[in-house]
This record gives C-alpha cells, sequence and structure tokens, in this order.
C-alpha cells in the first residue's frame, strides 16, 4: 500500500564527481520545479547519497535500474490496451516533427507530456480521459508527414494508415469513447469491469466471475471466451514474456552484486517470474521482508491494485532505492514501538496483534521509479500487500525522503494562503506541516497498513469481502492511525517532536487534512466520482467528520468555500 500526497513527476539526478580539483565556486540554487502541465508538476528530485555508496552498490543499482526500466512498458499495456500504439504514434510524430504545423506540434507536446507522465492516456487521480485538443484531419496531418519523413507507424498486419487513423482517432480526440481506465462508481446500467477500460480484463462481466475461481489472480488477464474465462498469466512463457525476460536477465546479473539476503529475495522473484504461481509470489514476499539490513533495495513486480475496480489484479512497478541513513532514525523509532501502538489501537482488542512481527522501516532516497509508481509517485510505501505474511512475517515500510523534499520544495505557498480561513492557519503550516505530515506519512506506513489482524472467518482474504472499497477502506485505516497517534505524547516520548511543537504540529495536520479534501476537488475538473482510492479516503474522513462531530465547519467567504477544522479534540476523538 502506498501513501500519496499530490502527482509528483520525478527526474532523479546526483551531482557528478570530478577527477581533478576545480576552484570553489558559490553553488547554484537547487532547482526543482522544472516544469507544469495543465495540473501536473514535473520535479527534479536528488539522489545526492548515490555519490558515496561502495562501488559494488553502483553497480547492484545499476542492474537493478535497468531491471526497472526493462518492464515499464507492462504497465502502459495494463492502463490501456491502445497505450503502447497511441505512444509509439505521439513519438514517431515528434521525433519527425519537420512538416507538422506549429500549431498542431505546440498542442501535440502538451498532450505527449501528459501521456508521459499518466503513462497512457488516462489521468492517474481522476481516472478520466485526457484528449488531444486537435481536429482529424491535423492529426491525420500529422501521422501522414510523420510517416513520409521515415517514422514506424503501429500497424496491424494489412492495415493502412488510413485504417490505423481511423482504429485509434478515437482514443486520441473523442472523450466519450472508453472514458475511464477505472470505475468503482459505474454509470447506470454498466458494473465496476464494463465500465473500466484497462486492459486488466476482455469482455468479462462481474457476473461472469460469479463461481469462477482464479489460480492467478493478483498476476494475470481475465479474457472472455467461448469456451469460458481464461486467466493469460503473467511470466515468463506467458503474457508480457519478453519484457519480464529482460527483467529477469538484469535481476540475475544484480544478484552477484547483492548481500545474501537480497541474493535469495532476488532469487525469488526470479522463481515467480518463471511460474506465475501464488506460493512463489508468497515465497518471494517472505525472502524480500526478511531482508532488513541491505542498503540498497527494489521493489518489483505486479504489486498494487488500485487500477482494478475489483481490486485484484496487480500492476506491474518498480523502484530502485537507498537506505538514507540520515532521516531512517525517526522511522525506526516507530517501528521499535510497533507493540506499543498495536497495544492501544482504538478498536476491540481481539483484532489487536499480540505479537507484531518485524516491521523494517527505512527513509530511503529514490534513484528509479516506473510503471504504476513512476513517473507519477507515492511519498511512503507498506509492502507486502499479503495479510497473511504481513500478520506472520512482518513487512517493510519505506518513506521516500527525496521525494518528500522535493515536493515541499516546489509546492506553491499560495495554495495554503488560498484556502486557509486565516493567515494564522497558513504560517502554521508553513512552520511545522512539513514536520507534521512526514511524521503522519510514517505511522500511515508503518503502523497503519502494519496494524490489526483479520477475523478468522476473511482466511486472510479481506478484499474479496470488501471488492471495490476496499482499498479506499485499507488507506482510511491507515490514514486514521496516523491522525490518531501524531497527537499522543508517545511522540514526544520517542523524541519526534518537542512537547512545545506538538500542539500546533497537530493543529497544522489536520488542519491541512480538512483543506486537502477541498484542495483534491480542483483537479477533478469533469464528472462528479471521484475513483482514486487516496482520494476516496480523504474525502470519506472529512465528510464523516462534517457529518458526525463538530471537528470541522464548512464556512463561506467572498464567495469561496472553506473547510475549517475548528476542535481539534473532536477530531481526534
Amino acid at each position: 500500500m502506498k501513501f500519496i500526497r499530490l502527482l509528483v513527476i520525478a527526474c532523479f539526478a546526483a551531482v557528478a564527481a570530478c577527477s581533478r580539483p576545480v576552484p570553489e565556486a558559490k553553488p547554484e540554487p537547487r532547482k526543482y520545479l522544472l516544469e507544469r502541465v495543465d495540473d501536473a508538476a514535473v520535479v527534479q528530485a536528488y539522489a545526492d547519497g548515490f555519490l558515496a555508496l561502495p562501488l559494488r552498490e553502483k553497480t547492484l543499482v545499476w542492474h537493478l535500474y535497468n531491471a526497472a526500466i526493462a518492464g515499464r512498458d507492462i504497465y502502459y499495456d495494463q492502463n490501456s490496451a491502445h497505450g503502447l500504439e497511441m505512444r509509439e504514434i505521439l513519438e514517431g510524430i515528434l521525433t519527425h516533427a519537420d512538416k507538422v504545423p506549429p500549431e498542431t506540434l505546440t498542442e501535440l507536446r502538451r498532450y505527449t507530456k501528459l501521456f508521459w507522465i499518466n503513462s497512457g492516456p488516462y489521468n492517474n487521480l481522476t481516472s478520466r480521459k485526457f484528449v488531444l485538443n486537435v481536429t482529424a484531419a491535423a492529426l491525420a496531418q500529422a501521422v501522414t508527414s510523420a510517416a513520409a519523413s521515415g517514422a514506424t507507424l503501429p500497424l496491424l498486419p494489412g492495415e493502412t494508415a488510413e485504417q490505423m487513423l481511423a482504429r485509434l482517432s478515437p482514443m486520441f480526440l473523442d472523450p466519450t469513447v472508453e472514458p475511464s481506465d477505472t470505475a468503482k462508481t459505474p454509470p447506470a446500467g454498466q458494473d465496476i469491469l464494463s465500465a473500466s477500460h484497462n486492459n486488466l480484463y476482455s469482455g468479462v462481466t462481474l457476473r461472469d466471475l460469479a463461481g469462477f475461481k482464479e489460480r492467478y489472480p493478483l498476476n494475470s488477464r481475465l479474457v472472455k471466451t467461448p469456451g469460458g474465462l481464461r486467466e493469460e498469466v503473467y511470466r515468463v512463457g506467458g503474457r508480457y514474456s519478453e519484457q519480464l525476460t529482460e527483467v529477469v536477465r538484469h535481476l540475475e546479473a544484480a544478484r552477484a552484486f547483492a548481500t545474501p539476503q537480497m541474493a535469495r529475495a532476488l532469487d525469488a522473484l526470479i522463481a515467480w517470474y518463471r511460474s506465475g504461481e501464488a506460493a512463489d509470489r508468497r515465497a518471494y514476499d517472505i525472502a524480500w521482508v526478511e531482508d532488513k539490513a541491505s542498503p540498497v533495495d527494489t521493489i518489483n513486480g505486479f504489486t498494487e491494485v488500485y487500477l482494478d475496480a475489483r481490486g485484484a489484479k496487480g500492476s506491474w512497478e518498480a523502484l530502485v532505492f537507498y537506505v538514507n541513513q540520515d532521516k531512517t532514525a525517526a522511522i525506526r523509532r516507530i517501528a521499535a514501538d510497533a507493540q506499543w501502538f498495536e497495544d492501544r489501537m482504538p478498536w476491540d482488542p481481539k483484532y489487536r496483534k499480540a505479537g507484531v512481527k518485524g516491521i523494517t522501516a527505512n527513509a530511503i532516497d529514490v534513484v528509479v521509479e516506473t510503471g504504476e509508481s513512476g513517473p507519477k509517485t507515492p511519498v511512503g510505501i507498506n509492502l507486502p500487500n499479503d495479510e497473511y505474511v504481513r500478520e506472520h512475517h512482518g513487512s517493510k515500510s519505506v518513506s521516500l525522503s527525496n521525494i518528500s523534499e522535493a515536493y515541499e520544495k516546489s509546492s506553491d505557498p499560495g495554495m495554503r494562503t488560498e484556502f486557509s480561513w486565516t493567515p494564522e492557519e497558513a504560517a502554521r503550516t508553513a512552520k511545522w506541516g512539513a514536520l507534521a505530515g512526514d511524521l503522519t506519512t510514517n505511522m500511515h506506513e508503518v503502523i497503519g497498513h502494519a496494524s490489526g489482524k483479520l477475523a478468522e472467518r476473511l482466511n486472510g482474504k479481506a478484499d474479496v469481502v470488501l471488492g471495490e472499497y476496499y482499498s479506499a477502506l485499507e488507506e482510511g485505516r491507515a490514514d486514521l492511525v496516523g491522525l490518531y497517534f501524531l497527537a499522543d505524547p508517545k511522540m514526544v516520548e520517542l523524541g519526534l517532536m518537542s512537547a512545545a511543537d506538538q500542539g500546533d504540529s497537530v493543529l497544522a495536520e489536520y488542519e491541512s487534512y480538512a483543506r486537502n479534501v477541498l484542495v483534491q476537488l480542483r483537479r477533478v475538473r469533469q464528472g462528479t466520482q471521484l475513483e482514486e482510492d487516496h482520494m476516496r479516503n480523504r474525502q470519506m474522513i472529512v465528510n464523516w467528520l462534517m457529518a458526525n462531530t463538530q471537528a470541522i465547519e464548512k464556512r463561506a467567504r467572498d464567495g469561496k468555500t472553506f473547510y475549517v477544522m475548528v476542535d481539534a479534540s473532536a477530531f481526534r476523538a
């Protein structure tokens, strides 16, 4: 599970080392915000600690980096059955643009940047398709001129360029054609699968699944055939074989430079990619969790289920990172006291773990993110998602330090002023918001997702029972745990904040949390439904508080609406 604040597009850089002395010069201020494309921010993240890694670990990062790149097209294809073809057309035009009219080219560049940012034609937060604002004739002219200049087009066997355009133009130009990749609140007459236009299913409705037992629920595509449902398994020799073979090749090269514990985890991951079997996936999860000390690590696989309206199919992703030792102490203090928090969870004791298994918590600097995790990126992660592994073997939580830094350094302070009810509220967020936000993120991941145990009747499968609501409810549970314990004296006892700062930090976080559900809405320019699970969970919490407590008031001034947190005690209760 992930903790997401806002979209951050991360470009990673490390300052180059020099082999000879150079005159000292005043360093240039670091640039974080590189560009805005509509509502998206392209942000520079810095991975300075890479330079200090030993050569062996740098080489390990290199091979893992290549494994991450090798699989990125899997997510493009999962996101949309047309995604890779659309990208080939766009990149073909932009690399052969000599005869494309300037106004068409400008719009194509805007659209392509959004396409790259979102790994396809759907906005990552709203799940709605964004469109290319040119005429069909202008798109056809751009494609034709690019082809005449040598661009390769994604033609099907026997297909002409005109037929290809007729087939794919609606995906670029018509917002009503395959309008959403994930629809957990479908329109009348459709269900969550028929209304979702990702590529995790083909011709399948919820009714078709009645009585069907999936052997590969996480890592397969379900296809409806005349003979019934068929699972196309994501594995070497199966679906995505070409990409996964290349991923495996780089993982095999990486293991020679890994610690013995990490090498065992990589072996298990390779075995899962070759077999596709759920037992091998669980063996990998266990081996990965048991590697608690490797300074370099990776997340690589079919992991999160946010794209699937059912919350069952895993999207492919990869991250490569190293531990930021300077920033890890705080998050480890929380993990070390995980049992203390578990014993005081504000729910029925029968759902508390009697013995919390090892929670490994690190602050990390990310070197690369691909697939479901990049270019759009989380700021915190807790894995694995397998509840059995979490309860019996533990979990790993990571706070993405360089991503959080880039987020804070690139955020426009005007947003705080615009949505805050008073100047004091905005000033409080400016002073304490980063500290409080980091602590809430860490607790969300370390003691939120890692807490609790399921009722035995669920047999470790809460997602099956809760269906399309599971991910939003799980994110809500983790948020609530973080918000609740932020105000506990334990934070001061652990040295995570001073007693003098705690009150203002809690106010800043609660105020920010209330404002956030209003800020979110400016990103949803069309439609009336939220599909992204983190957005859904935060709307759920704040709207529940507004309906059932006196913690938050809806106020208006000068024709503008504000959500004002007025009672921190009621909020926490």
